[in-house]
């Protein structure tokens, strides 16, 4: 499989939440996950099984969400790829208790692949756009 084929695949089966425990397949033992939050870079370092805990952490956040690849671009060992994620907010999630409301993600990132596996990776969410929802969803409820 080429680089766009192993990142695709695992957005299939692995970040959708169908199957979380694929996420051997896809990734190294070791990636390091640069990310973006109120504008400070973080690297966390993530295995095949803490990212299936993520996921699992965001299913019972969001429910059986629909994970939608809005754009996918590849060169040589660099994917690049924008998503949308639309769940239900049935979990509590960063304090705010579940509404039964639809929650948005949208996010991009770029992967790097050595050896056919994910080894590395630079993330940005638009945290605070689900912080929005999160909050507009909570007053309604009121």
């Amino acid at each position: 499989m080429n680089a766009a084929d192993i990142v695709e695949q695992f957005f299939k089966r692995v970040r959708s939440g169908i199957e979380p425990d694929a996420a051997h397949e896809y990734m190294a033992a070791r990636v390091a996950a640069h990310q973006v939050t109120a504008e400070n870079e973080t690297t966390v370092e993530r295995s095949p099984d803490n990212y299936a805990e993520h996921v699992r952490e965001m299913t019972r956040a969001y429910g059986a969400f629909l994970l939608q690849i809005e754009e996918l671009l590849s060169s040589e060992d660099r994917v690049y790829v924008r998503w949308k994620q639309t769940g239900t907010h049935v979990g509590e999630v960063d304090g705010f208790a579940p509404t039964g409301k639809p929650v948005i993600e949208i996010a991009s990132a770029v992967y790097r692949i050595e050896d056919g596996k994910i080894v590395e990776y630079w993330i940005q969410i638009d945290r605070e756009g689900i912080r929005r929802q999160l909050e507009n969803n909570q007053r309604s409820m009121d």
